[in-house]
């Protein structure tokens, strides 16, 4: 059996990939340090021999290659970020200590366990779309498109990608990167968009869009984003980045009246205080990241299966039968309005 560590496994993505995985029949190391929007809502129904979590920061280099030392992993999948762009613009520091410190101290630990025991850790770092920037027109960014973040967010995951990089041509680290689109799905933090609609029509609250509701996103599900991981980790080459998207891109102001369709046809009664809001934008708000995700659908053979109809539906669905999920979290941390800083 195959031992993976998931870093940040306790975030959305990383919880998610972790069950995945675990019906792959891996071994599973859960790597978090567990900050404000991690929980273990998820995973708290494992119950598996396959599955161990482990505590820390992967900055406290010490135990990080303990646990390297001792279980020594066929894989690593790389998750551990902060991720909101907004509060990237409030506390940028947060972001170059885990996005870009961290993965240093991971790069690190991998290249001394390498050294003393002659063996590779194969290493899918998940980075993001935004480190292309703003995508003009009706173009879509390659992996070779050039790297022009906006935000401290998108910046410190560019810098991550360009470390992974020079780490793997000057160490011969073993590792691919992905760079993914906007992902939803079950357990995303309430601070995220399609949550964030979520819990205000349960709640009979305004769904509030940033400007005019005219930027632009691909979305895919997370189940889909896992499926691409996995291939990653198992044929992508090193050194290689792969885009993994679904080649579909809507407004938000769409996306919104799309989820209000959804849950009117649910027969859900939706409250008379459930009214879109436009609200002042963050600052430095690209309008529209879309990826060309051909390369991983040609030398992968992967491709996303989810719709968005269907993955709404799931999503929306799951929130209103685990409730619950939002009272793991204080509502201070995201009913406060963030990104406003200039």
């Amino acid at each position: 059996m195959k031992k993976i560590i998931v870093t940040g496994g306790n975030g959305f993505i990383g919880s998610n990939l972790i069950k995945f995985l675990l019906l792959k029949k891996f071994f599973v190391i859960n790597i978090d340090k567990s900050s404000y929007s991690k929980n273990s809502f998820i995973l708290k129904h494992i119950n598996t021999k396959n599955y161990i979590f482990c505590k820390f920061d992967i900055n406290n280099r010490k135990k990080l290659f303990k646990i390297l030392s001792k279980y020594k992993p066929d894989g690593i999948f790389n998750l551990a970020a902060e991720t909101h762009v907004d509060r990237s613009i409030d506390s940028p520091k947060n972001f170059i200590d885990s996005n870009i410190l961290g993965v240093f101290s991971l790069l690190e630990e991998i290249r001394i366990y390498k050294k003393k025991f002659k063996k590779k850790i194969r290493l899918v770092h998940v980075s993001t779309d935004e480190v292309y920037g703003d995508i003009k027109g009706n173009m879509r960014s390659t992996e070779k498109h050039t790297y022009n973040p906006s935000s401290p967010y998108s910046a410190t995951k560019a810098s991550s990608d360009h470390l992974i990089k020079s780490y793997i041509r000057t160490f011969g680290v073993n590792a691919s990167i992905s760079n993914c689109c906007n992902n939803y799905g079950p357990g995303q933090f309430p601070e995220k968009f399609i949550p964030t609609l979520i819990f205000n029509i349960l709640n009979n609250n305004f769904l509030p869009i940033y400007g005019k509701g005219v930027n632009s996103r691909e979305w895919i599900h997370v189940y889909d984003h896992c499926t691409a991981l996995l291939e990653i980790y198992k044929k992508g080459k090193i050194g290689e980045s792969y885009n993994v998207g679904t080649g579909k891109n809507i407004k938000n102001l769409n996306l919104t009246k799309m989820l209000l369709h959804i849950v009117k046809n649910k027969k859900f009664k939706i409250g008379k205080k459930v009214k879109i809001k436009f609200v002042k934008d963050r600052p430095g708000h690209d309008m529209r990241y879309a990826l060309n995700c051909n390369k991983i659908k040609k030398k992968l053979k992967w491709k996303p299966i989810k719709s968005m109809d269907v993955g709404l539906i799931e999503t929306f669905d799951w929130y209103q039968k685990n409730y619950s999920f939002f009272k793991t979290f204080s509502k201070k941390l995201f009913f406060k309005r963030l990104g406003l800083k200039t």
